[in-house]
């Protein structure tokens, strides 16, 4: 399926992207989009083993996320995204999932705003609350607020429901039923597919909004249509 975009106002000069998570479902269909929009010339995607993909825009860069501080990308970045994430079963504990959840994107996030990049999405979580008595959703809303603070010119907070798409290696017993019933519910509750995700992030990058933007499932929905 090809990377859709919406007719927006997009910026005039070509500009550089750098991707967290590009391995994963939504950053492998957001790592798509970029490349397939005129509006960047060059990609940078941190990865921690080769992505197999052929692009004369992309450049793989390794990474092991405990330090940021002298990160230095061979391009000048000026819009990021970040789809990196794990699950408790995958991290091992909550440690672990904090670390990979919280800490790696906010201190890639730290780094960026010291490099002067403009915007930053992330892909957060439907529920993303600081607050919550749920670890998953307190530990994407700790990101959140943390992220806010930093003060990007524009931040996009995309808060999906349950994400479609084949997770290559994932078998998940009942999601076929689960999808099924996901499909009848209000666009807020309703599975989305990671391209939508994908597109959506990129399109509204490109918009060139100023502030903080939290966009809801049913926002997604809008953004993009495939």
């Amino acid at each position: 399926m090809k990377p859709y975009f919406r007719k927006v106002h997009l910026l005039k000069n070509a500009m550089n992207a750098l991707i967290l998570g590009a391995s994963g479902l939504v950053g492998g269909h957001c790592l798509d989009s970029i490349l397939a929009s005129p509006d960047y010339q060059n990609v940078i995607a941190l990865t921690r083993r080769p992505l197999n993909r052929s692009s004369a825009k992309l450049i793989e860069q390794g990474f092991d996320g405990s330090d940021f501080s002298a990160f230095e990308p061979p391009v000048s970045i000026d819009h990021a995204f970040c789809a990196f994430g794990t699950t408790i079963k995958k991290a091992g504990s909550q440690h672990n999932m904090r670390e990979i959840d919280v800490n790696i994107p906010f201190r890639l996030a730290q780094r960026l705003k010291a490099l002067g990049v403009s915007h930053f999405s992330l892909v957060s979580s439907l529920g993303a609350d600081y607050e919550s008595n749920v670890f998953y959703n307190r530990i994407k809303g700790e990101l959140e607020e943390d992220l806010k603070r930093l003060r990007f010119e524009s931040l996009a907070i995309f808060r999906p429901s349950i994400i479609g798409g084949n997770r290559p290696g994932d078998t998940r017993t009942g999601e076929g039923w689960g999808q099924k019933i996901m499909a009848v519910l209000p666009k807020r509750w309703k599975t989305i597919p990671a391209e939508h995700i994908a597109n959506a992030m990129v399109v509204r990058a490109l918009e060139g909004f100023k502030g903080t933007a939290t966009i809801s499932s049913g926002k997604i929905w809008d953004l993009s249509t495939i």
